[in-house]
């Protein structure tokens, strides 16, 4: 018979708690989606408000670099780690790392990190961006078509043809399927709708409901007057030679045409003044702004790195409810609240300081790169940071996710610093970065005439030390977007 009994283990574990679990979404939120969350945490808990009144903290931490004093310089303004630290380390997801307990005794009435600016929970207009668009391509051909005096029935056609135009202004769907899209309410016929196509094409932009590029620089060049010098051979061009014109066969296209060396030419410059994408001049991309989370300068004492102020947002406790539910042993909701507040104003903390720390590493490891450029960037891997500032990888992958920092160099992200080794010949590593700019020098600075081969630049590169193979070059080559040398030469050439 099977009797109740007490047994003792001992074992390890990693607890989540929800203090950690907080520290680790705030850690990982770019700077605008954790203003919004803070915004929706003042709205929610009535124990959390702005700090309209805070006391300006300094928060500039020099970085060590060849000319700078050693780390006894950093003085006040070094960024102190300590229970926090161990909350944003021991988030790697039962990745062998230390049990976290974080305590009440650690959640103090302070307010939320280094800022030198006030933080308002309302709409802080300063921090935000106009991002007023004008009609869309769709919307003006829909008022140009309702100036058309079409009937209904057309216009109703003409309405499904413009939503199946994009934003490059080509049309998306075949004419079978807009057909099909107007049943049962509208009943018509392919010709029908060929017809109304060819009223969208009319309307601007030039080149608007083309179905390919020929038929896209067709409609554009037949706006052109009728006696416009080589319209015609650019018209045949655009239909059937389009292929030919890509690959340079420029002889083949005359023999095709009948036509003269000048007249080719004249009619080549008709088509490359036609747009590609006409819909793009009225739908452009949408512009991304970024704002650093911080700031990096040169100072008397080498670089120097400060957090952006307008990125962290201030809160406090609402001392008036804080002393009244002190005195009472009721209020158990507002306890939780209390309790949420001082987590979230302790996880804001542990966020800035992380963020300093490793962006500090970065400026530190990366010295090179600020004082002379691209081509002095260092090897570095997650790992290397992740050791230094003595946390886990993991917490390093969230810190340099959507975060910014500003240099003289231009704004960066932190993921920006991060590269594989390349080993050179004298036995130290390269950067891939390095080698990147390497080449785009190197190319940059070559007879047009007599472009660098692939070939040739990986003998330049083994020649200064850094022995790479022709493929990784062209590896290179094509993710900076450059074209082959012989793509090059003709380039040259149609510009002479």
């Amino acid at each position: 018979m099977l009797k109740p009994s007490l047994q003792l283990r001992i074992g390890q574990q990693l607890t989540m708690t929800p203090q950690l679990q907080q520290a680790i979404r705030l850690l990982q939120l770019p700077a605008l989606d954790l203003q919004a969350h803070v915004r929706e945490t003042l709205e929610s808990n009535v124990m959390l408000e702005a700090d309209d009144e805070a006391e300006a903290d300094s928060s500039t931490t020099p970085v060590s670099g060849p000319e700078s004093p050693p780390a006894e310089a950093y003085g006040a303004s070094e960024v102190k780690t300590g229970d926090g630290e161990r909350a944003a380390q021991g988030e790697g997801e039962g990745e062998g790392e230390a049990d976290v307990e974080i305590t009440d005794d650690s959640w103090g009435d302070q307010t939320s990190g280094p800022s030198d600016t006030r933080w308002s929970g309302e709409d802080d207009r300063s921090l935000d961006f106009s991002d007023q668009h004008a009609a869309t391509l769709q919307e003006q051909l829909i008022e140009q078509l309702e100036l058309a005096h079409l009937s209904a029935i057309d216009l109703a056609i003409a309405r499904v043809i413009a939503d199946a135009i994009g934003d490059d202004g080509y049309l998306r769907d075949d004419l079978e399927t807009i057909r099909a899209s107007l049943l049962p309410e509208v009943a018509v016929t392919l010709a029908d709708v060929e017809r109304v196509l060819t009223a969208v094409q009319s309307l601007e932009p030039a080149g608007v409901g083309a179905r390919n590029l020929g038929e896209c620089i067709a409609l554009q060049l037949r706006q052109l007057d009728p006696s416009t010098p080589a319209r015609d051979i650019a018209l045949k061009i655009a239909h059937e030679h389009l292929d030919l014109v890509a690959a340079q066969h420029f002889a083949l296209i005359r023999r095709h045409l009948h036509c003269s060396e000048q007249d080719l030419e004249t009619a080549l410059a008709l088509v490359r003044s036609c747009h590609p994408r006409p819909g793009a001049a009225i739908s452009p991309g949408r512009a991304e702004y970024v704002i650093p989370d911080v700031y990096v300068r040169r100072t008397d004492s080498g670089w120097a790195v400060e957090i952006n102020q307008a990125t962290v947002p201030r809160v406090r406790v609402n001392q008036g409810f804080a002393n009244l539910i002190s005195r009472s042993a009721d209020h158990a909701m507002l306890r939780t609240q209390l309790q949420e507040a001082r987590w979230l104003m302790r996880s804001l903390e542990i966020r800035n300081e992380t963020i300093v720390k490793v962006a500090r590493c970065i400026v530190e490891r990366q010295t090179r790169f600020f004082d002379r450029g691209e081509e002095a960037m260092q090897p570095l891997i997650l790992k290397d940071v992740a050791d230094a500032v003595e946390m886990h990888e993991s917490t390093i992958s969230r810190v340099t996710t959507a975060k910014y920092m500003l240099t003289p160099r231009g704004v960066f992200e932190f993921r920006y610093f991060f590269s594989s080794h390349v080993a050179a010949a004298d036995g130290t590593e390269m950067s891939s970065t390095a080698i990147r700019a390497k080449l785009r020098k190197l190319i940059g600075q070559e007879n047009p005439d007599n472009p660098l081969s692939d070939a040739k630049l990986a003998r330049i590169l083994s020649d200064e030390g850094i022995p790479v193979a022709r493929r990784t070059v062209a590896k290179y080559r094509e993710g900076m977007q450059i074209a082959p040398s012989n793509e090059r030469k003709r380039a040259a050439t149609r510009a002479n």
